[in-house]
């Protein structure tokens, strides 16, 4: 190997007589380098580098799974917070890097987790019972039904700061989600409503949606006119975020069916 041969070259030239400072000049490394191996050579005559295992680990093992059982648990916790819950449970002291190196060996690592609607048991049985009620409905049968949605657009920014340990390939895991209902502050409502072949324009509002303007301007602006004459008879609305007092307030003003499909708020932020 060439360090071999420049440590051999070297070796020859202190047994001319040439001092190490002039060696070093030379090679162009340093004085204290060319000390240690001569220092090295009239020891044991080797200029070989001994074997070393390297840098040793500051966690054992059982720590280490520590570590992971720790993160499973709390997916909310800091790579702070469990470098002191492993300090208070084992006295072991490691920084916040360590804490990503062990996690990241077992495939954790911090992520930004996926919004959804904050859905309970009632409401997933819900869904599948109406999925399989309306399983068998003919095209004529939907025709006379409008599905309708609204999203309010937040004029306030989501910092997503919150971070969650979770594994490559668990993005939607429940574990991994996070629940959130609509934003505060001021922002834009936008609604708009579908039917088979057709479809409303969307509805742009900036004042709290009541049962008079739904009522005044959602059903008589757009869904009439989607309709383009006279109440069907058997016409259905389906609203995916109801509220009781505007679906009483439909009922009793229409005389016609308005069925909560979808419990669950979605909120989307510009």
């Amino acid at each position: 190997m060439i360090f071999y041969v420049v440590e051999y070259n070297y070796w020859t030239t202190l047994e001319c007589g040439r001092t190490q400072l002039e060696v070093s000049e030379e090679l162009g490394i340093a004085q204290s380098v060319i000390s240690r191996l001569w220092q090295r050579i009239q020891e044991d005559g080797n200029v070989s580098r001994c074997y070393s295992t390297g840098r040793p680990r500051v966690t054992t093992p059982r720590e280490d799974r520590y570590l992971a059982v720790t993160a499973k648990r709390n997916r909310r916790s800091t790579a702070s917070d469990l470098s002191r819950q492993l300090s208070s449970a084992t006295g072991k002291t490691v920084s916040r890097q360590t804490v990503y190196r062990r996690l990241g060996h077992i495939g954790l690592y911090a992520r930004r987790p996926v919004r959804c609607a904050p859905l309970t048991a009632t409401h997933c049985r819900l869904r599948l019972t109406w999925s399989r009620e309306h399983a068998l409905w003919t095209p004529q049968q939907w025709s006379c039904v409008m599905f309708s949605d609204e999203s309010r657009f937040s004029l306030r920014s989501d910092s997503r700061r919150t971070l969650k340990w979770r594994a490559p390939g668990t993005l939607y895991h429940q574990e991994n989600t996070i629940g959130r209902h609509r934003y505060g502050g001021a922002g834009w409502l936008v609604w708009g409503g579908i039917i088979l072949g057709s479809r409303t324009d969307l509805h742009v509002q900036s004042v709290t949606m009541t049962g008079h303007i739904y009522r005044d301007v959602i059903l008589e602006q757009h869904v009439h006119f989607c309709f383009g004459g006279p109440w069907v008879l058997n016409f259905s609305l389906w609203i995916t975020t109801p509220v009781l007092t505007v679906q009483t307030l439909l009922t009793n003003a229409f005389n016609r069916r308005i069925s909560p499909v979808w419990i669950g708020q979605h909120t989307h932020r510009t």
